[in-house]
């Protein structure tokens, strides 16, 4: 039988960064795919980033993941998304080629020491004494660790569907894993079904773009990387369409045919990325849809219809698009498609991705009912530190919601639990201005220094930017005097001119001015330092300096709610409180006054009456 310090089972988005972390953890690592053609495959869209889900990806980033770095190198187009908006919700996305995307992992966790990568289905998960001490594979063959995490994403009993026709298999047609889910029953598990789905592909050739309107990438590109100073790709166009009531019609026709709504699929559905089918059904008052076709990568002439996910019939899903102005003659390459499978109620898990019931087991990605690449890949990334840590005999690594986007997915998670397949999105951080996209490495980087994961490289660019934010500061207190060519641009952008002696950081406070427009005119005073991250740090800073006052102390009142434990073994058949939040609070077990006041069910009078609990019974403890 051969040793290893930590298994990850699954080599999807979660599984690649937990690998990744473990075997730069030092520890002797073992990554299980059931197709190794399939590492780090995007199944759905050609797309890592977007709202919210950006903050993601610079979050992993900023904590020493693989995700940011191989978008930059994969990137086909870039767009920052909101920029209309206030920087709490301006969020990056980029467009990828998916074959290079795939290939680049694979050949970064080849080239990892520390770490082997087998091709092989898991079937059991062995333990002794609630204690993770192994797995076993199809055909018998055992593997021992410490430590496991399973990344199995949507391939557990999962099941294709397209209109009546049904194939047990994973998607895109590759295998999927039965005996993992047997296995997770016997340990205790309960286990739910979930949906999600993917539009269909096709062919380029068939497009008549001049009837699209273009969408083209921003320039200059900004990276996803911290350590990326510069993205050099081509960039490639997107284009625009719209559904229209040929369209409409056709699918609600054939309604009946779409196995959502004839009942042949049970599961719980994405609620915040519908199939065309929910759109039209949720939002029948409207008389076309957005869509987009996205390029699948420079290697091929497949083309992805974003917004169009359904599970229709074959030739309703051709009738349709075909509808569609400049989709004429399209030829589909790949039909769209519902997948179902199964998944783990995650407030069976605590903070770290951890089992609460079996000690080693951690559990990452859509297993936990999440949706999305960069969910998935953030919680393969903490739940990767975490197993490494264990095998090392530290604490765990966790973050607070006000810490990070990742830490309000993983509490979210955790706390609340979830229904239907969970998609991050900014409105769901309390503190978002605090958890820009652009500040990930000053909020975490440093705080992910005991994990291993950040390299010299990385701190050294860090406290560069640091050292450049405060010099850029202290340079916009300097006064400059009023003059014709300031007040020009101050008119020009709509604001009033200057008729004093005006510092720049006061001119900065004005919503339609920023640091590039300063810099235009007062280069020599800023002392040649263009427009970069520290001085956007800075602008935003001065900018929005009494609301992040503001948030400051919300998130100080909020700490002071997560200092307050609750005792591991608390009894919660309490008088005052609900037998709702009794029984919730019993289930859940949460850690902390914070945690507790965040589940459902959980009322803030009984928040008061576990305050008065605590005080009177184990202060004197």
């Amino acid at each position: 039988m051969k040793y290893y310090d930590v298994i990850v089972v699954g080599a999807g988005h979660a599984g690649v960064e937990a690998a990744l972390a473990n075997a730069r953890m030092g520890n002797k690592t073992l990554c299980l795919s059931l197709n190794l053609d399939a590492v780090a495959l995007c199944a759905c869209n050609p797309a890592i980033g977007g709202t919210s889900k950006g903050h993601l990806v610079r979050e992993i980033d900023a904590l020493g993941g693989e995700m940011g770095i191989a978008t930059d190198e994969t990137m086909l187009q870039m767009r920052m998304l909101n920029l209309g908006k206030g920087p709490a919700v301006h969020s990056p996305r980029a467009q990828i080629d998916k074959a290079r995307y795939h290939e680049r992992m694979k050949a970064v966790l080849e080239s990892t020491e520390n770490l082997d990568l087998l091709q092989d289905e898991c079937v059991k998960i062995v333990t002794e004494n609630a204690k993770v001490t192994g797995i076993i594979c199809a055909g018998g063959m055992e593997y021992s660790c410490r430590a496991a995490v399973l990344c199995s994403g949507v391939y557990l009993d999962s099941r294709v569907h397209v209109g009546s026709l049904t194939r047990e298999q994973g998607p895109s047609g590759l295998t999927n894993a039965r005996g993992l889910s047997d296995s997770l029953r016997e340990l205790g598990f309960e286990l739910r079904r979930f949906k999600t789905g993917t539009p269909p592909r096709i062919s380029g050739r068939s497009i008549d773009y001049s009837k699209l309107e273009i969408q083209r990438g921003d320039e200059p590109i900004q990276p996803f990387s911290f350590l990326t100073d510069e993205v050099a790709n081509e960039q490639l166009p997107c284009y625009l369409l719209y559904t229209n009531e040929k369209t409409h019609g056709i699918i609600l026709d054939n309604l009946s045919r779409s196995p959502m709504y004839s009942g042949k699929i049970h599961a719980s559905p994405t609620r915040y990325c519908p199939s065309i089918e929910d759109k039209l059904v949720r939002f029948s008052d409207k008389p076309r849809h957005q869509l987009f076709i996205e390029p699948e990568g420079n290697s091929t002439d497949e083309m992805y219809v974003q917004g169009f996910s359904t599970s229709l019939p074959k030739d309703v899903q051709r009738d349709a698009l075909r509808s569609i102005e400049g989709l004429e003659n399209c030829e589909i390459t790949r039909y769209g498609y519902a997948i179902e499978y199964d998944c783990i109620d995650p407030t069976e898990l605590d903070l770290s991705l951890g089992s609460k019931r079996i000690k080693g087991l951690y559990f990452a990605g859509q297993l936990n009912g999440s949706s999305g690449y960069e969910e998935a890949a953030a919680q393969g990334l903490i739940a990767g530190i975490n197993a490494g840590l264990y095998v090392k005999g530290e604490p765990p690594f966790t973050l607070k919601r006000s810490d990070a986007y990742i830490g309000v997915l993983i509490d979210d998670l955790v706390i609340k639990g979830t229904n239907e397949p969970y998609r991050m999105m900014t409105s769901r951080a309390e503190y978002r201005l605090m958890l820009r996209h652009d500040n990930a490495d000053l909020r975490l980087t440093e705080l992910g220094i005991r994990t291993g994961l950040i390299s010299e490289e990385r701190l050294k660019r860090l406290e560069e930017k640091k050292k450049n934010i405060s010099l850029i500061r202290s340079l916009l207190e300097k006064r400059v005097q009023p003059g014709e060519e300031i007040n020009q641009v101050l008119e020009e952008h709509g604001e009033t001119p200057i008729k004093v002696p005006t510092k720049l950081s006061e001119l900065i406070k004005r919503s339609n001015i920023g640091y590039r427009e300063l810099f235009s005119l007062y280069s020599a005073e800023l002392e040649g330092i263009a427009p970069c991250p520290a001085s956007w740090e800075a602008e935003v800073g001065i900018k929005y300096a009494g609301y992040i006052e503001k948030q400051e102390e919300q998130i100080r009142r909020f700490k002071e709610q997560e200092e307050i434990l609750l005792p591991a073994d608390m009894d919660y058949n309490i008088d005052g409180l609900r037998l709702e939040a009794r029984q919730k609070l019993a289930a859940l077990r949460p850690q902390n006054i914070g945690q507790a006041s965040r589940i459902s069910g959980v009322s803030p009078a009984d928040i008061s009456v576990l305050l008065i609990v605590l005080k009177a019974k184990y202060s004197k403890q």
